[in-house]
């Protein structure tokens, strides 16, 4: 698994548990609003972390922190995944994994072999729009497979849909919530413009914090919890 970052403390990734946050390198998706480009733009790309390293921190943050979160860049697309989070968890950590839903095929030998016991889905844009939304090609029956994937299983998991205002009209919102019908939590992210994928994303906003509130109060007909990042 390629490693571009680590982060070793965190209150908020985890919900309710400290963790350490692994970023892998590479993703196939272009979303202009993506806050991590050097972990998508090759020509951007972050200096590698051994593994070794990874393992040697985790090694003595045993009964200090409780879990490992690993996100990206796509982190699905590292066949090694499995050995790698099978490594951590023998450490006694528990492991939440952030995704796009694209390979439905490794999320489902995850969930099979109990290697995860948290599960995050960026659900983008309604399924319509998808590929004009993220810059390339997706079959949207893997992102389908995926949503429903998650829901059967017997994980925790969470999907969320971070917002800029020009991109992503409260109808989209509504769209994506229809499709996740059912699901036990969607949370609504701001977007944050600090470094983007699209420098001309940078003056852009969210919607304001009474129109989002409004917005999770709406789409609970569709959730069982909605809620604001």
């Amino acid at each position: 698994m390629i490693i571009g970052g680590l982060q070793k403390f965190s209150l908020i990734d985890y919900p309710g548990k400290t963790s350490a946050i692994i970023f892998t390198i590479g993703c196939n998706f272009r979303c202009s609003y993506c806050h991590n480009p050097e972990l998508v733009i090759p020509e951007k790309y972050a200096s590698k972390i051994p593994l070794a390293e990874i393992y040697s921190f985790l090694k003595i943050r045993q009964n200090k922190l409780d879990a490992v979160s690993i996100t990206g860049g796509e982190p699905t697309l590292h066949p090694d995944l499995p050995k790698v989070i099978r490594e951590i968890k023998e450490m006694g950590f528990l492991v939440k994994l952030d995704s796009n839903g694209s390979k439905p095929e490794m999320l489902k030998k995850l969930i099979d072999k109990k290697l995860i016991d948290y599960l995050a889905m960026d659900v983008k844009a309604p399924l319509e729009n998808y590929s004009k939304f993220v810059g390339c090609s997706v079959l949207i029956n893997k992102l389908k497979t995926s949503i429903n994937l998650i829901m059967k299983s017997s994980i925790e998991y969470e999907f969320r849909t971070t917002i800029v205002k020009s991109l992503t009209s409260k109808d989209d919102l509504r769209k994506i919530a229809q499709t996740i019908k059912g699901a036990e939590n969607y949370y609504l992210q701001r977007f944050i413009p600090t470094k983007v994928c699209d420098p001309s994303l940078m003056g852009e906003v969210s919607y304001s914090d009474e129109e989002l509130r409004e917005l999770s109060q709406e789409l609970k007909i569709f959730v069982k919890n909605c809620n604001v990042r």
